[in-house]
């Protein structure tokens, strides 16, 4: 799998016209263009054609571009599926999803319409038996790229007090990204709700980091700054992937079995990690400069 930054993943209702237009100089790595939840059921014929519109028009740069469409058992989620398969989207987004039987459903039609092989699906982790279920979810298609995490229905499922600590939602977080991890996906923590809590915002980021989140969920261009630093590689982890790099290198061409950088031993792990490090500094330069 192509490694690419998401370290912020921007929620946009696909019935705002112009924030759909504004998302285009927005400093953010994803896209998540709306038709289920921030639409209301009267605008979700308009909004579909407007994010279709919108992605044809283009503009959007090296951004990742993502429609999350309405569920199979409402009026428009079959809709949804075959016309965002042919809009030139990045990926499409399934929500409160439980069972495999649900992304097979899915992928049936999206074989129906001949699908591009390179458009993705994420799967949205929101109900206790999708999060209870959430291997299966991710082993359902190879099409399956992302896991996202939908806290804040989670948290209503559970009967959970929203908290900055999070303390009830750490065991379903880090089983969705023990998931991610056993099958070789990113997964994305969930929004945080409060706009004027910027320290709140911060810390559940840097929880979501410290679990092992790719990035966060973000429901407003002002929480973008946070999040991108967050989840992008430090200077200090630059520094360190250079010199375990550096360190390997040298001791391959010198025919060495071991070795040590600041007294730590450096295994092949180690510099996996330095690597990905670089790639992701590499993209997401490549990213702002577009």
């Amino acid at each position: 799998m192509a490694i690419r930054p998401r370290r912020s993943v921007l929620y946009m209702p696909g019935s705002n016209q112009r924030a759909l237009e504004k998302a285009r100089g927005l400093p953010v790595d994803t896209l998540i263009f709306d038709l289920e939840d921030s639409v209301a059921p009267e605008a979700k014929l308009q909004a579909r054609q407007q994010v279709v519109d919108c992605i044809a028009e283009g503009g959007y740069g090296k951004r990742e571009l993502v429609v999350r469409v309405n569920g199979l058992d409402s009026d428009w989620g079959e809709e949804d599926l075959k016309t965002i398969a042919h809009s030139g989207a990045n990926a499409i987004c399934l929500s409160k999803l439980e069972s495999a039987v649900e992304v097979e459903e899915a992928i049936r039609i999206l074989d129906s319409v001949n699908t591009p092989t390179e458009l993705d699906l994420w799967l949205m982790a929101e109900t206790a038996h999708g999060v209870l279920n959430i291997n299966e979810l991710a082993t359902a298609h190879p099409r399956v790229s992302v896991i996202m995490m939908g806290t804040s229905d989670l948290a209503k499922e559970l009967r959970i007090r929203h908290s900055r600590d999070r303390v009830g939602l750490l065991h379903a977080l880090s089983q969705c990204v023990m998931a991610a991890r056993a099958n070789n996906l990113d997964i994305i923590d969930g929004v945080f709700i409060d706009l004027n809590d910027q320290a709140g915002f911060r810390a559940h980021c840097e929880q979501g980091a410290a679990l092992g989140f790719d990035g966060k969920s973000v429901i407003h261009p002002k929480q973008l700054e946070i999040a991108n630093e967050v989840f992008s590689p430090s200077e200090d982890e630059l520094s360190r992937a250079r010199q375990i790099f550096t360190a390997w290198q040298q001791a391959e061409e010198n025919g060495q079995g071991v070795v040590l950088v600041d007294g730590k031993l450096v295994e092949r792990l180690h510099v996996d990690e330095a690597i990905r490090h670089y790639k992701i500094a590499e993209t997401i330069q490549e990213l702002e400069n577009s």
